[in-house]
């Protein structure tokens, strides 16, 4: 039998924490959420997730500050980041940084499924 692939959910949008974890875990991932991006960068350590599903804009600590603390301190954990800004300047940046993938919302669920097995 092998592991489930332990994804971490980082939105500040209830409604999406709970639906698309739900999703997930319907799809045999482990899921843990966190709601904004202090309590992801706790949850990281606690948990040490296969992969990170990371919202961009969020109140107090955006995505990318999130994913820029994460490649500061040599954690390569993969991460595809979401988000309603969809503008190639935006994308290129995130990659440039160190994202995994990025999508846009809203985004089709079995894309995500597919990105998150990918990275």
């Amino acid at each position: 039998m092998t592991e489930k692939i332990h994804v971490l959910l980082v939105d500040d949008e209830a409604i999406i924490r709970e639906n698309l974890g739900s999703l997930l875990e319907r799809n045999g991932f482990e899921v843990t959420r966190a709601a904004e991006g202090g309590d992801a960068l706790t949850q990281i350590t606690a948990i040490v997730p296969d992969v990170i599903v990371l919202d961009v804009v969020m109140p107090r600590m955006n995505g990318r500050e999130v994913l820029r603390q994460l490649r500061d301190n040599q954690n390569w954990t993969p991460v595809i980041l979401l988000t309603q800004v969809g503008d190639a300047e935006e994308r290129a940046m995130a990659l440039e940084e160190g994202a995994d993938d990025y999508l846009n919302k809203p985004f089709n669920t079995h894309e995500l499924i597919a990105r998150i097995h990918t990275v």
